[in-house]
């Protein structure tokens, strides 16, 4: 029986998918989330397998405490998914300094503290799984989220050299990249104002908005399937390093690989002729 952490446990999200699959399975789950009274009822049903803690991960202190109780109750995480985190719409130039601070927070640094909390345990122990949230707006910049792109490449980034660091400690590291999914990612959109501090690009701003908005509830992803792709990702002989989920994703970023080798190839000549 192995014991889950995972961030984001808002219900509707991948959060509780990850919850659901990993108690299928017979494990056991820490849930954590801003509002835990959400959970308490769905918790439950599911007894003494489950906690649910309250946590913004953008907090160290609520970090070292969430990690603490878990380990107190469970003795140990074997599975970390960090998958709290969201995206503000904004353009590159005229985001203001607040939005883009707490997108970094939120989805980079909140990271980097739950990690640096779990990691010991896992290290002490020999074994372990950390499975990072990122988004194939991390490999491919979405116009109108450059600051949300830019923290989720960052989060490759860090992913590709932790693998690296925790790997002679019997540690792996999983990157998921999922497109669009039914989550309730999109419903806040709706309401949310158009922040923008340059008015030259409020239209671009509010048009990524109404698209965000029209795609609510209707985009393809399935949570429960994707949870279930990455769950045979990590089970597999050789897991992969990273894992695309979704069609019009996985499409997206093969696109893109296939572009960019064909530029690194087209100037190969320039970039050999740097050296003495």
């Amino acid at each position: 029986m192995r014991t889950w952490f995972i961030t984001g446990g808002t219900p509707g999200g991948f959060g509780l998918a990850y919850a659901e699959a990993a108690l299928a399975r017979g494990d056991q789950v820490v849930v954590t989330a801003r509002r835990p009274s959400e959970l308490q009822e769905w918790a439950e049903k599911h007894g003494d397998r489950v906690q649910v803690l309250p946590l913004d991960v953008t907090d160290p202190a609520q970090v070292r405490a969430a990690v603490d109780a878990a380990e107190e109750r469970f003795g140990g995480i074997d599975v970390l998914v960090n998958n709290a985190g969201r995206g503000w719409f904004g353009s590159v130039e005229g985001s203001p300094d607040e939005t883009i601070r707490r997108t970094f927070d939120l989805n980079l640094f909140g990271v980097v503290d739950v990690v640096r909390a779990v990691l010991p345990g896992m290290r002490a122990r020999g074994d372990g799984w950390i499975v990072n949230m990122s988004s194939v707006a991390g490999l491919v910049g979405a116009q109108g989220f450059g600051y949300y792109s830019a923290a989720k490449f960052a989060l490759e980034g860090l992913s590709e050299t932790l693998r690296q660091e925790v790997e002679p400690f019997g540690v792996r590291v999983l990157v998921v990249e999922p497109g669009a999914f039914r989550t309730k990612a999109y419903a806040g959109f709706q309401s949310e104002p158009v922040d923008e501090t340059v008015d030259a690009y409020v239209p671009m701003v509010e048009g990524v908005k109404a698209a965000f908005v029209d795609q609510d509830g209707k985009q393809a992803g399935d949570p429960e399937r994707g949870v279930q792709a990455v769950i045979t990702a990590m089970d597999a002989a050789v897991p992969p390093h990273r894992i695309v989920l979704g069609n019009s994703g996985y499409d997206v970023v093969v696109a893109m690989h296939e572009n960019a080798l064909a530029e690194l190839r087209a100037n190969e000549k320039r970039s050999r002729s740097a050296d003495f």
